[in-house]
């Protein structure tokens, strides 16, 4: 009898010690991770989307009519009916690549309780064009037209593109998005050194690794032009 109720209670005491061990292997881990997850990150996405200077306002600022007027400049060309693929293919990344962009940061500046465009139109423009390299749009006349931000068209260079056919439309458009795509580069650079947002910080770094790759093939199109 004795040596019944001593394999008995080995044996409860090993039940109740396998379903504590099952407990903690099951629950234990998960859970932590979870939380850290769940709660954690949530945190970090709202201080991402508050966390802003004067800096990344600008870029968004100035940006979002630069990246406008580049899709206007692409829908100009895809419009016409005697553009090349090449052309043509170029045309509809640029405005698939920026549409959406404009997009984000239209909603940043929303979430930093940020006019969509500056108070100070003056000192915007002469913040937009802090470091810009007069020389690197030479192959557009005007580089600085539309409200004097680096890169930009006048209203008469947008009315010469889209009156423009064959490779004279090609040429005005190609030389026109390389000063345009060298404006915005200087401006995502400036975000990259002076910003704070890491999120804005992350868009100008990928438009400056994008349009620096489109300046090179567009200085390529136009030599075969």
């Amino acid at each position: 009898m004795k040596q019944y109720l001593s394999l008995s209670a080995l044996t409860l005491a090993a039940a109740i010690t396998l379903s504590g061990c099952g407990s903690d292997t099951g629950t234990s881990a998960p859970e932590g991770d979870g939380s850290s997850f769940s709660q954690e990150t949530p945190v970090t996405d709202s201080e991402t989307a508050t966390e802003h200077n004067d800096a990344d306002v600008m870029f968004a600022q100035m940006m979002i009519p630069h990246h406008q007027q580049a899709v206007e400049m692409s829908e100009l060309m895809l419009a016409k009916q005697d553009i090349s693929a090449e052309v043509t293919v170029l045309a509809t990344r640029i405005k698939d690549a920026q549409a959406p962009e404009i997009e984000t940061m239209t909603e940043w500046l929303q979430a930093w309780g940020e006019p969509a465009q500056p108070e100070d139109m003056d000192a915007a423009d002469d913040h937009s064009m802090e470091g810009h390299d007069m020389d690197s749009a030479d192959g557009a006349d005007g580089a600085d037209g539309a409200d004097g931000m680096a890169g930009m068209l006048s209203e008469d260079q947008l009315a010469e593109l889209e009156a423009a056919t064959g490779n004279e439309a090609v040429r005005i458009f190609l030389e026109s998005m390389i000063a345009h795509h060298n404006g915005a580069v200087d401006m995502a650079q400036n975000e990259i050194e002076n910003g704070k947002n890491p999120e804005a910080i992350a868009l100008a770094e990928a438009i400056v690794e994008t349009q620096q790759a489109e300046i090179q093939q567009m200085d390529e199109m136009l030599a075969d032009l």
